[in-house]
């Protein structure tokens, strides 16, 4: 019988273990506090530890540099229970029958739960927890629920289930049980029986939160995140209960594929091919902060755990003095590259964005939306190629001296003389040639005028959704053979003609274009602060879940590195060794 008391003799029985061993996700979960002491309940930590994952307690600090560097090295956080809120966290007066609060949790719990919201981190909200989650994000809290029909605070063991709650069909939760509940008990019906030790509740679960079980008098019992996010509430503890280990084992799996899409993010350079943040430079917006006015900025870059992106000088028309229009943006680019240098980089060539990478930077590449920009001069082109473009797009939403536009009244018939030329220089300049916008004529003289491949750095599928900005199997199959690429993009209405485009839809596109074209043609631009952005896909800190998607999808990390950019880049660097 081995001796539980020799230390050692375990020792040396994980130094063996240690080179096989595999990585767990980590877990934390925030503690309670009270006499001076950061205090947990058995049951959080044995339930993490029991579903595989490793639990650490989390202090409850108010501190944003602990917060951060706790969510670094985190992969799931459980908000655990506790006492009530103080009311005036959500600009209310206590009522006479709120209960007891701690002050030491609620700022730092808010802190943290809106932290890890930015940066997909999956939660599970216990008890306090769910409520930590819509008094962070939008929602609101019912200071006192005694009065209700049912009792809310039970006498009897944690133990025992003293309630039933109703699971919406579908929901998260309901998946979560059938899943993994045996045969003989999945299908009893869509009701949960439930313990209860609670005084506050959920009032309003807010806009970024699905309501998906209900007490029989109506009291809010779970939520779920409705943004694509791995963010479950319960109001009752499963720790205390014999089948509440599912939705530990649901937080472990989630906090599993978080990692392995940040380990991802690691190994490979992620490119967005298309923003238009310079849009809202005349908006006094700040880059270096998180900006609620962007949706690229150095936090949300670092949040989604992106490497780089292209940003670019759109042009209406017409504008007056058109190259200094363009050269007013890329001095304010340069200018908030300089202001963060410590963090972000410009980036002209393949190779500088893999050494920024290397170096802990962010990238910018520069590019322009609308060949406006030349003012009709062929050597404005020389002059941008010296400022560092990587590609311009011959036209925007009108026909302009180059070629026609597919919101156009087909001037030219396609490409002009004029834009002939244009072509041509872009070649021998090594600059991309970028027919996003471009009508169907245009597209494929360009296409045969180019000596080099041509990109469409932000057009979706047509056959998906029927909009002239899109690319029709014709178009995508043309584009392959000449080895250019099609970055999908996040505009809704380049994704669906109707409804509410979601994360979803982005991927329909991209498997389409994969089928059409093969997988060495496809990448993304999201046309973010361009009205780019959809549900899951919002903004420069959700694209993580862009790469989760692909990894759910079974993409290879070769496979994904071409989708995040590998295919755009070695068209840049064919196009930039064919420089004359």
């Amino acid at each position: 019988m081995a001796n539980r008391f020799d230390w050692q003799s375990q020792l040396a029985t994980v130094y063996a273990s240690f080179p096989e061993a595999q990585r767990r996700p980590v877990i934390g979960i925030t503690g309670n506090y009270g006499e001076l002491t950061c205090k947990l309940a058995e049951g959080y930590y044995r339930s993490v530890q029991k579903a595989g994952g490793v639990p650490v307690i989390i202090p409850p600090l108010a501190d944003t540099d602990s917060i951060i560097n706790t969510l670094e090295h985190i992969d799931g956080l459980v908000l655990s229970g506790g006492a009530d809120y103080n009311p005036l966290y959500a600009g209310e007066e206590p009522i006479s029958a709120l209960g007891g609060i701690n002050s030491e949790r609620d700022l730092p719990e808010l802190l943290i739960t809106r932290l890890a919201y930015n940066r997909q981190i999956p939660i599970l909200g216990i008890c306090r927890g769910i409520q930590t989650l819509v008094l962070a994000l939008g929602g609101k809290v019912r200071q006192d629920i005694s009065q209700s029909a049912i009792k809310h605070s039970q006498d009897a063991d944690r133990s025992e289930p003293t309630h039933s709650v109703n699971v919406e069909q579908d929901s998260t939760l309901f998946n979560i049980y059938k899943s993994y509940l045996s045969p003989l008990t999945s299908h009893l019906s869509s009701s949960l029986y439930v313990n209860s030790f609670h005084h506050q509740a959920v009032g309003d679960a807010g806009p970024l939160f699905n309501v998906i079980a209900t007490a029989p008098d109506g009291t809010i019992e779970a939520i779920e995140s409705n943004e694509f996010k791995s963010i479950l509430g319960v109001q009752w503890h499963p720790e205390c209960l014999a089948e509440g280990l599912p939705l530990f084992l649901w937080l472990v799996n989630e906090a599993t594929a978080y990692r392995a899409a940040c380990d991802m993010h690691q190994r490979v350079l992620t490119l967005d091919t298309h923003c238009d943040t310079p849009m809202f430079f005349p908006k006094g917006v700040d880059f270096g902060s998180r900006d609620k006015q962007l949706l690229v900025d150095l936090h949300k870059m670092t949040e989604g755990h992106q490497d780089a992106t292209i940003m670019v000088a759109y042009l209406h028309q017409p504008t007056d003095h058109p190259k200094e229009y363009a050269d007013n943006i890329f001095d304010q680019i340069e200018a908030l590259v300089e202001r963060n240098s410590h963090y972000i980089s410009i980036a002209r060539t393949p190779n500088d964005l893999w050494m920024n990478k290397h170096l802990g930077k962010k990238s910018i590449m520069l590019g322009i939306e609308n060949g406006h920009a030349l003012d009709g001069k062929i050597e404005n082109l020389y002059h941008f190629a010296q400022r560092g473009i990587v590609y311009m797009t011959l036209c925007h939403n009108g026909d302009n001296d180059i070629c026609d536009s597919a919101r156009g009244s087909q001037t030219h018939n396609g490409v002009s003389d004029f834009g002939r030329q244009v072509i041509s220089e872009m070649n021998r300049l090594g600059i991309m040639v970028d027919l996003s916008h471009a009508a169907e004529k245009s597209f494929y003289d360009a296409l045969e005028l180019s000596a080099t491949p041509i990109v469409c750095s932000h057009s979706s599928c047509r056959a998906l959704c029927d909009h002239p900005r899109n690319l029709t199997d014709d178009q995508m199959r043309a584009l392959a053979a000449k080895g250019g690429v099609m970055q999908v993009t996040l505009y809704p209405g380049f994704l669906v003609k109707d409804g509410e485009a979601t994360i979803e839809d982005a991927m329909r596109h991209l498997e389409h274009a994969i089928d059409v074209m093969g997988i060495d043609h496809v990448g993304l631009g999201t046309d973010f602060d361009g009205d780019g952005g959809i549900r899951g896909l919002a903004n420069s800190s959700e694209l993580t879940n862009y790469t989760r998607q692909l990894m759910a999808s079974s993409f290879s990390q070769e496979d994904i590195q071409k989708i995040w950019g590998g295919n755009f880049l070695r068209v840049m660097q064919q196009v930039q060794n064919a420089k004359q």
